[in-house]
């Protein structure tokens, strides 16, 4: 009884990390386009963003902005998703370049480093760098992914 026990709690421990694990960032092609503003994802490497599907689709942007503007508007740009078919988002981490965790990243709004459509969120990997880009590139707020608005977003066309 001990060792059926034990079977299914390591079937449960093993299927729940498996299941927690994101969709591994795609690396944008040449074909690629921001399905917000219609340019060559791959000529913006410091800028990329990603939207990855559970069905291994995805969307790739020039920028964190238009990846947003893509996510609050999805039945526009896909009518075919939805949210919850949303596995993984990514954003391009400002000082190492690496894809990194959207919905983790910290993003600075208002500074005076642009992206390819203009003004952007600048997303971090930690807290820390956020402030010290705030600093030096008058920016002036930080923000988590869920305090991005719609309105965020708009605040920056």
């Amino acid at each position: 009884m001990k060792i059926w026990i034990f079977a299914l709690v390591m079937f449960c421990i093993i299927t729940t990390a498996a299941s927690a694990e994101q969709k591994k960032p795609v690396k944008p092609a040449q074909k690629d386009k921001c399905p917000v503003c219609g340019m060559f994802v791959y000529k913006y490497p410091d800028f990329v963003a990603e939207i990855i599907f559970r069905d291994g689709s995805y969307a790739v942007f020039d920028g964190a902005k238009d990846m947003f503007k893509y996510y609050f508007n999805l039945k526009k740009y896909n009518p075919k998703k939805t949210l919850d078919n949303i596995d993984s988002l990514y954003v391009t981490d400002y000082y190492d370049l690496s894809l990194i965790d959207a919905r983790r990243a910290f993003y600075v709004r208002g500074s005076d480093v642009y992206g390819p459509m203009g003004k952007e969120l600048i997303p971090f990997v930690n807290h820390p760098d956020a402030q010290e880009f705030m600093r030096d590139h008058r920016g002036n707020a930080i923000l988590k992914f869920q305090d991005i608005t719609p309105k965020t977003i708009k605040g920056l066309d």
